[in-house]
This record gives structure tokens, C-alpha cells and sequence, in this order.
């Protein structure tokens, strides 16, 4: 990768981490402020959020019957799931000491804080949790495997991909072989620095 990729990818990630917080910032300020795990909301804005609040029967009765008929399906996955998240943090355990990468951060992709909307029923807010587990955990998941795809092969795929994850646009061009091995040696020493989140 040449220098001006590199600084233009630096870049970028500076820019993104400085959008999120400002983000961040400006709806904290506007809305709640975040106080060690509780999330607190000025009051009259959690006195409108309890008016809000749809009773249990009324969001069954108004619910579209097809979110009703396919719940068994979307819970029923809970099970691969929940075997996906053993066996990679099993892995990471493992394996990330031996290889010397920093351990990725569970709390830093699954985050569980949208049972403390007021507007939402009990049912709702089951769905934001199994949602908040579900799409953390694939994020967690896609981390771990990113920074061992970065330890073992940190090669860019020859075609164009989607939905690579945050480490892919740092890796080696394809084919550019001068040096793979003291490159690699690089790639791998940096992966045991601590990394700051990457929260998206």
C-alpha cells in the first residue's frame, strides 16, 4: 500500500471517529445523558415517552399477523447463535493469547441499553434485546474474524467485496508479494497493540 493510501485511510478513520462523537455528543445533549450503564432522560421527556407507551393488547391487536406467525422462526435462531457466540469466544480464549492479538471487547458491540425506552411495551423491548444480541454478536463476531484473517492472510481478494469489515482497506494489495513475509511480521505485531472500539 503506498503512503498516500495509507494517510488518506487515516484519515477517514480519524474523520469517522470524530463524526461519532459529535454524533454521540449532540444527541446526548439533546436527548439523555449516559450515567456508567443507566441512561437517564430529562423529566418531562420520560413522562412523554410512558404516554407513548403501547399497552400489551393493544400491540397485539394492531401487530401485522405475518411479525406474529414468523416469531417461532426469528426466536428459533437464537439457538445458532447462541452456539456461534460460544464457539468464537472459545476460540478467541484460546487462541488470541498464543498469537498475541488483543481480545476483542464483547461490551464494545453488544449493547443492551433499549430496555430503558419508556415508550416501548415488555414485548417490544424483547425484541430490541434479542435484536441488540443478534446483530452485536455478528459485529463481534466479524471483528474476531477480522483480525485473524489480519494475523494469518492480510491479502485483499483480487474482485471488488461487499461488506468488508473495518480492517480489509489496511490489507496488502493482491499479487504485491515483494516482501509478504516482513509485511505479514508487521501486520501481526500491530494486532497485540490495544486497539480503541470501532462502534459503528
Amino acid at each position: 500500500m503506498n503512503e498516500k493510501i495509507r494517510q488518506l485511510l487515516d484519515q477517514m478513520s480519524a474523520l469517522e471517529e470524530d463524526l461519532r462523537r459529535e454524533v454521540q455528543a449532540q444527541e446526548a445533549n439533546a436527548l439523555y445523558q449516559i450515567k456508567g450503564k443507566r441512561i437517564e432522560f430529562e423529566a418531562a421527556i420520560r413522562q412523554a415517552h410512558r404516554q407513548l407507551k403501547t399497552s400489551f393488547f393493544r400491540w397485539l391487536v394492531t401487530n401485522r399477523p405475518q411479525n406474529l406467525i414468523t416469531g417461532p422462526i426469528i426466536y428459533s435462531m437464537i439457538v445458532p447463535m447462541v452456539v456461534l457466540d460460544l464457539c468464537v469466544s472459545f476460540y478467541q480464549a484460546t487462541c488470541f493469547p498464543i498469537y498475541g492479538i488483543t481480545k476483542v471487547r464483547r461490551g464494545d458491540y453488544i449493547v443492551f441499553d433499549r430496555q430503558q425506552l419508556a415508550y416501548l411495551n415488555f414485548i417490544e423491548k424483547f425484541h430490541c434485546t434479542y435484536c441488540a444480541y443478534g446483530n452485536g454478536l455478528i459485529a463481534f463476531v466479524s471483528e474476531i474474524i477480522g483480525r485473524t484473517e489480519e494475523y494469518f492472510c492480510p491479502i485483499k481478494h483480487a474482485r471488488k467485496m461487499l461488506g468488508a469489515h473495518s480492517r480489509y482497506a489496511r490489507f496488502l494489495a493482491y499479487g504485491a508479494a515483494e516482501d509478504y513475509e516482513a509485511k505479514l511480521e508487521q501486520f501481526r505485531v500491530r494486532l497485540g497493540d490495544p486497539q480503541p472500539p470501532r462502534r459503528p
